[in-house]
């Protein structure tokens, strides 16, 4: 089995360090990667991102990550981004990357993502150039998605993980309100995720929503946001499989 350990949402501040050290530093007694589901920051400016930099450092287990749209409020994305690579975080955005644990072939793909709203309540790409461009840079979060997950596909991974902040399903949003909703998250990326194929999906953003949900194509999604899953972080198993398996097939067995 793959142990996936994964949190979102934790919004570190200056007078946060050490705060999520303790349990972090247990992850090599009971995971094989650490992934980090956005809104790592409060605001997004360099000293947040060096309390989260400290927190994550050496760890003995990769540690894998993509930003949220707290982390982009000061306007300083890249900044933040090159503070976490320093500390050994692979961060991505429209990005694969794979990490090798216990002889296994990781596979992660990273967007941000963004809203727009589900299937038969979305935004579409019409009027305003500004509604235009917010229905485009969904599309082209998803689209970076989809092609990452597919050459992590190429490459014979043992499992595929879809990393994203915002959500690809409304089923992880219940418990938001319902007029939120297309600026929680994007059918897109499930799209993105089914299309592709993976084994997990998992995000963040949605502090009031609801753990478990599932692509129509059958992939298992997760809401790692720290206020749903309520502790440092949640480990989820994944099977070795065989690469013939489909993504959609071995996701039945996340727990």
């Amino acid at each position: 089995m793959i142990r996936i350990a994964a949190v979102g949402d934790i919004h570190l501040g200056p007078d946060d360090q050490g705060l999520l050290r303790p349990a972090f530093e247990t992850l090599p007694e009971c995971a094989d990667l650490l992934l980090l589901a956005g809104d790592l920051t409060r605001h997004g400016t360099p000293g947040e991102a060096r309390v989260v930099a400290r927190e994550i450092q050496d760890l003995g287990v990769p540690v894998v990550a993509v930003l949220g749209n707290h982390d982009h409020h000061d306007d300083r994305p890249d900044e933040v981004t090159a503070i976490l690579r320093e500390s050994g975080a692979h961060v991505l955005e429209g990005q694969g990357t794979v990490v090798t644990s216990g002889g296994a072939r990781i596979g992660v793909a990273g967007t941000k993502g963004f809203g727009g709203g589900f299937v038969g309540r979305c935004a579409g790409e019409f009027g305003e150039p500004v509604m235009k461009e917010f229905v485009r840079y969904s599309r082209r979060c998803a689209d970076g998605l989809r092609t990452s997950l597919e050459q992590l596909g190429e490459e014979g991974c043992d499992a595929r993980i879809a990393l994203t902040h915002f959500s690809p399903v409304p089923d992880t949003l219940a418990g938001e309100p319902l007029e939120i909703y297309p600026f929680l998250g994007s059918y897109l990326l499930a799209e993105a995720i089914d299309t592709a194929g993976a084994d997990l999906a998992v995000h963040g953003h949605a502090h009031a929503g609801t753990e478990h949900g599932m692509t129509s194509g059958g992939v298992r999604v997760r809401n790692v946001a720290q206020p749903v899953i309520g502790r440092a972080f949640h480990v989820y198993h994944l099977p070795v499989h065989d690469h013939a398996t489909t993504g959609a097939a071995a996701a039945h067995a996340a727990r």
